[in-house]
């Protein structure tokens, strides 16, 4: 299950940075992640300052 981004994401970038794999792109407003190249590790979570990235439904 991929991660996703929610819209309190404020597009600091700190988790594209984070992203072992590189599924993390910045979008119109926010960033996103790739679902087909997440691997659901949690990196992103772990450094976002708003807990904008949160494991998909």
């Amino acid at each position: 299950m991929a991660y996703k981004i929610s819209n309190e994401c404020i597009a600091c970038g700190a988790c594209a940075g984070e992203c072992p794999v590189g599924a993390i792109s910045e979008g119109d407003g926010k960033f996103e992640i790739n679902p087909d190249l997440c691997i659901d590790c949690g990196s992103c979570a772990g450094v976002c300052p708003v807990g904008a990235p949160n494991p998909a439904e």
